[in-house]
C-alpha cells in the first residue's frame, strides 16, 4: 500500500541533499571566455563573479561597445557552463539517490 508519511520522508531527504549539493557547487568555478581567449571571465556556479581578464589590445576608449559585447559573451559563456555543471552534478545526484532523471522538473518536488 502507498505510503505518503514514507514518501515525505523520502522527499525530504532528497531535498536536504539537493540543498547540500547547491550549498558545495556555489564554490566551484567555471571560466568563460571571448574573442579568442581575449576576455576571460571566472565565476562560481552560482554566479559571483570571481575575477575578470581583459586583453590590453581590446582597451580602445573609441570601441567601447565592442569592449562590452565581449565581457558580456565571456559572462554569459560562464554562465553556460556554471549551468552544465548544476544539471549534471544534479543529473549524477539523482542518480546516486536511485530517481529517473527529470524528475525534480523546474527544481522542484513533481507533487
Amino acid at each position: 500500500m502507498f505510503n505518503i508519511q514514507q514518501m515525505m520522508q523520502k522527499a525530504q531527504v532528497m531535498q536536504k541533499k539537493m540543498a547540500a549539493l547547491q550549498e558545495e557547487l556555489a564554490g566551484v568555478e567555471v571560466s568563460g571566455s571571448a574573442g579568442g581567449g581575449l576576455v576571460q571571465v571566472v565565476m562560481t556556479c552560482k554566479g559571483a563573479m570571481r575575477s575578470l581578464t581583459i586583453d590590453p589590445s581590446l582597451i580602445d576608449p573609441n570601441d567601447k561597445e565592442m569592449l562590452e559585447d565581449m565581457i558580456k559573451a565571456a559572462c554569459n559563456d560562464a554562465r553556460a557552463k556554471a549551468d552544465e555543471k548544476m544539471a549534471t552534478e544534479t543529473q549524477k545526484a539523482m542518480s546516486d539517490m536511485g530517481l529517473p532523471p527529470g524528475m525534480l522538473g523546474n527544481g522542484g518536488l513533481p507533487f
